[in-house]
């Protein structure tokens, strides 16, 4: 359902902020590297899932090589693109919040060169942060001993039959980080970095916009009170500080996982653990509810430009 569901969610967001016109501003811009990064999520989710899978069933065949290759790469790439993703996302509620700001100053030609910018920088910025994931990820290759059966033999001495529990040995291999203290704490700092910051970014925007607005409106509506106009921005806007809310605690999943030191003993629950993984990056994948389906504007255009789509595919 993740995969389906994201890939969905990406095509649309695609088809709706390809439009020339939602791109003359920045908003339009980040949504769209948003939209590719989401579909870049979903791609590696689903790489990650059938390699896991696939190494499982086939381990004994498959090359020590692309083991390592998996290892070292797949992770990272993931956490590369929902770190860009969710600093996109706050990138389009600071703009929201400065175009409130400016008002008519506001100007757009700055605010898509400062876009186009972000959109160089931003992946670097990222990708310097967690470079050391990488650099300490190796394979980890033990044994351990399965029981098989139980064999009978007879004592001449004694008299007595003896059993004696037959093993086998069984090899494994494990994608595993070691990390020094240090490392570990920067980690971890790392770990709630882009997770908080841009959370936080979000909800002071979010709030902002709505007291900002509201501000505006009291000074040409003064037959209502300041307060009355905050509670309307607040019904009107009360999606800029819900969604946050809903991303940050889907996300909360994937911070604890990432902060579990050492091996962990998933297989009394694997389906509890999986379905925290895999829920902590649907945050990735609602671009289209989060930004197209409230939006008046992104509607009219997601249905405009999904008409000459499906005309151009079928003519």
């Amino acid at each position: 359902i993740i995969f389906v569901g994201g890939l969905i969610n990406s095509i649309l967001s695609l088809i709706t902020f390809q439009n020339l016109e939602l791109r003359k501003v920045g908003c339009g811009i980040y949504l769209l590297s948003s939209s590719i990064t989401s579909l870049l999520t979903i791609s590696m989710l689903t790489i990650k899932f059938w390699f896991v899978i696939l190494t499982q069933i086939n381990f004994s065949s498959v090359n020590k090589l692309i083991l390592k290759i998996g290892c070292i790469s797949i992770e990272p790439i993931l956490k590369l693109a929902v770190y860009i993703d969710t600093w996109l996302n706050a990138c389009v509620a600071v703009e929201r919040a400065v175009h409130v700001s400016q008002g008519v100053k506001f100007n757009k030609n700055q605010s898509r060169r400062i876009a186009r910018r972000i959109n160089f920088i931003l992946p670097l910025f990222v990708l310097i942060t967690i470079i050391h994931e990488p650099i300490h990820r190796h394979l980890l290759e033990y044994t351990t001993e399965k029981y098989t059966s139980q064999s009978q033999y007879y004592n001449l001495t004694t008299n007595q039959t003896n059993n004696t529990d037959q093993y086998e040995m069984e090899y494994h291999i494990l994608c595993v980080i070691n990390y020094s203290t240090s490392l570990q704490h920067y980690n971890t700092a790392i770990l709630f970095f882009h997770l908080l910051t841009p959370f936080l970014a979000n909800l002071i925007s979010a709030f902002y916009i709505i007291f900002g607005t509201a501000r505006q409106k009291s000074i040409t509506r003064t037959k209502q009170t300041y307060t009355r106009h905050i509670i309307e921005q607040f019904n009107e806007h009360k999606q800029l500080i819900i969604s946050p809310l809903i991303l940050l605690l889907l996300s909360m999943p994937r911070l604890i996982i990432s902060l579990i030191s050492g091996c962990v003993d998933v297989s009394n629950n694997p389906w509890l653990y999986l379905s925290g993984y895999f829920i902590s990056f649907t945050p990735s994948m609602l671009i289209f509810i989060v930004f197209v389906f409230p939006s008046k504007l992104y509607m009219k255009i997601f249905r405009e430009s999904f008409q000459r789509w499906t005309r151009s595919t079928y003519s």
